[in-house]
């Protein structure tokens, strides 16, 4: 594995309100290898989902193909959320205080893998990780 694209999506119903995740992890010519979608429990923002998002698919990498794979893959974190690309890229601020301890953790985690990129995409090329996160709302499990 030299290169795996993450798609990401998080959303919030109510914003703050019942949120949820996706991610899909492809392989360089965009074919699928696995794909996961989850309720986060408590009220978060949407912009919280879109960290959280990116947190835990690059959690799940290495715990599915271990920290030494990690080491010596390329992730490109491919997302819809202007804002988390931008503040990952340094072009933005981080002015949210809930979004502070979010950053960090991803900053940190970057370090677990040979380079992370992360890269904006508009909404329509991001279908997959949106509807997996919509089939979570519709599943209607209330942790609150």
């Amino acid at each position: 594995m030299k290169k795996i694209i993450i798609y990401t999506d998080g959303g919030s119903e109510g914003n703050p309100g019942r949120g949820a995740i996706a991610f899909l992890f492809c392989n360089e010519e965009g074919k699928t290898i696995k794909e996961f979608c989850k309720e986060i429990e408590g009220k978060i923002t949407n912009n919280e989902a879109e960290y959280l998002a990116v947190i835990l698919a690059l959690k799940k990498f290495k715990q599915i193909f271990g920290k030494k794979l990690a080491k010596n893959t390329e992730i490109e974190i491919r997302s819809d959320s202007e804002l988390l690309v931008n503040q990952m890229k340094g072009k933005y601020k981080i002015l949210e205080e809930k979004l502070k301890p979010l950053f960090l953790d991803l900053w940190n985690l970057k370090i677990d893998f040979k380079n992370v990129e992360f890269k904006l995409i508009p909404r329509e090329k991001n279908q997959r990780a949106d509807e997996l996160v919509k089939k979570v709302f519709s599943q209607k499990n209330l942790f609150f």
